[in-house]
């Protein structure tokens, strides 16, 4: 069998205060590309993974095959993926693209949340599990906390065991709007240890900004996507940027990504906003004549760093298997 599955932005986390009994909640695009992209087969004895220079699909192999007491027998070649720690969610879709591919060849019935919990996802954000499953524009609710609750502090996904966070808003978004993804070269990406101390400093965030922050994606971000105004969902990403714990990833980001965000606004961007803790920035449009004309801006801005860009759109059906 094949499987593809969408990459997704993840435009913010809401509630890094807690106040109200939850913290975390996210907004998010599952994104057509890039993509993840397995191919897998049963085999009688032994694992056999191709494609995967790093070893961390392996990795992914070994802990499903424990928890469902299966010995192996699995042939996993990855035929396509993207860049990790980029803030396209490549940990997420990964993981769960092998962790389905291993339980649908074993005929293992469960769904994407379960096996989110099995490799270790979803414990921040819900987006990427849900950007898996149904895929669209999506609002999480994120964790209850506190003693006894899903969370008792704040961290990033992949160094927290809470579930994956339940899904309150899941909107198709415009297929006729396109989305430029600038991803500047950069030699320190936030993720692992980092990203925990990161959290750990910076919260809890003051609650006036938690609510700014839900005023503006409840009646700005949310109707301009059902309305279908671009101007108005580039306006609310804008004003995303500089509040909350967004406002602390942007700050973290090198001169290089901060000046190619700029190129690309000045070039006729709506918005431009950075995907989880970056470096990968983006901003939708409703033409391929704007969408081109920030693409190149943006790639004559990396130049001399270095860079990927790309047009893209967003996946509005998630993960998509089919027989080889």
């Amino acid at each position: 069998m094949i499987i593809k599955t969408p990459s997704r932005l993840h435009m913010t986390l809401i509630d890094l205060n807690g106040s109200l009994g939850r913290i975390d909640g996210g907004v998010g695009i599952a994104l057509e590309r890039p993509k993840v992209a397995l191919e897998s087969e049963l085999m009688n004895v032994g694992i056999l993974v191709e494609g995967d220079d790093d070893g961390r699909t392996l990795g992914i192999v070994n802990t499903v095959l424990k928890n469902y007491g299966l010995k192996g027998g699995i042939h996993i070649k990855v035929l396509e993926k993207y860049d990790e720690h980029v803030g396209l969610g490549l940990g997420t879709q990964l993981s769960l693209a092998t962790a389905f591919s291993i339980a649908k060849l074993h005929g293992i019935c469960v769904g994407p949340k379960e096996l989110a919990k099995v490799v270790g996802r979803g414990g921040t954000s819900g987006i990427g599990v849900a950007a898996f499953e149904t895929g669209g524009m999506i609002v999480d609710g994120g964790h209850t906390f506190g003693q006894d609750k899903q969370k008792q502090s704040f961290l990033p996904s992949s160094a927290s065991k809470a579930p994956p966070a339940p899904i309150i808003s899941r909107l198709d978004f415009p297929e006729d709007w396109l989305i430029v993804l600038a991803t500047p070269k950069e030699n320190q990406r936030i993720h692992g240890s980092l990203e925990v101390e990161l959290f750990s400093k910076n919260c809890p965030i003051p609650i006036s900004e938690v609510q700014a922050l839900s005023h503006i994606i409840l009646m700005k971000l949310l109707p301009s996507v059902v309305t279908k105004d671009v101007a108005e969902f580039g306006e609310a990403v804008s004003l995303m940027q500089g509040i909350g714990f967004k406002k602390i990833e942007l700050n973290l980001q090198s001169n290089r990504v901060k000046e190619v965000m700029t190129v690309m606004a000045e070039t006729g961007a709506y918005g431009v906003g950075l995907s989880s803790f970056g470096p990968t920035l983006y901003t939708v449009v409703d033409s391929i004549k704007k969408a081109k004309a920030i693409a190149k801006a943006a790639e004559d801005g990396m130049k001399e760093t270095g860079g990927v860009v790309l047009i893209t759109k967003a996946n509005n059906k998630g993960a998509e298997v089919s027989a080889i």
